[in-house]
């Protein structure tokens, strides 16, 4: 999955055998984060800034891939999903500025409503309006996991449980409509 930002083309890979702390990595990242210390990573992303290695990060929980909604660019920022975390990256300089935890057990993916300003995360369990400084708005969920769709609409975003219910969360305060 590429992006391109001001300030290159930023790559997000799958690095599924990736080994922290290790020498003997096929790939050498300038720097790794784990973002959950007491399991093991079930999913390994590594970034790539300009086709070199920047940073490979690790999180424990569901197993998450790279796709289309992995990575979104709002406000030179870009913003990942990685197991159960979004993790934001600042374009200027480009850094790690926080990690936030949006879902207890995988987040599919993020989103962003540019006319209000909202960035959304599809967790399997949750639905959650975060701030770009790392604060969640407001979190919801169903009675099942979110695995049979997910899209966003000017008054509401919609997730559909695996029962097929279908759930539209206000923007502004995460209120239900079924």
């Amino acid at each position: 999955m590429q992006i391109q930002t001001p300030v290159g083309t930023i790559t997000l890979i799958n690095e599924p055998v990736y080994s922290f702390g290790s020498a003997d990595n096929s790939r050498q990242y300038a720097s790794e984060q784990l973002l959950d210390s007491v399991y093991s990573p079930s999913s390994i992303h590594g970034i790539l800034l300009n086709d070199k290695p920047f940073i490979v990060l690790g999180d424990a929980g569901g197993c998450t891939g790279v796709h289309e909604h992995s990575v979104i660019l709002h406000n030179e920022a870009a913003y990942l999903a990685i197991g159960r975390h979004v993790v934001k990256l600042s374009l200027f300089p480009l850094s790690v500025t926080w990690t936030l935890q949006v879902d207890d057990a995988t987040c599919f993916g993020v989103y962003v409503n540019v006319e209000r300003n909202a960035l959304i995360s599809h967790g399997e369990l949750e639905v959650c309006r975060f701030s770009e400084a790392g604060e969640v708005i407001w979190s919801a969920h169903g009675a099942d996991i979110f695995s049979e769709g997910f899209s966003l609409h000017p008054e509401y975003v919609q997730a559909i449980d695996f029962n097929h219910n279908s759930y539209k969360f206000n923007y502004d305060h995460g209120e239900t409509r079924v």
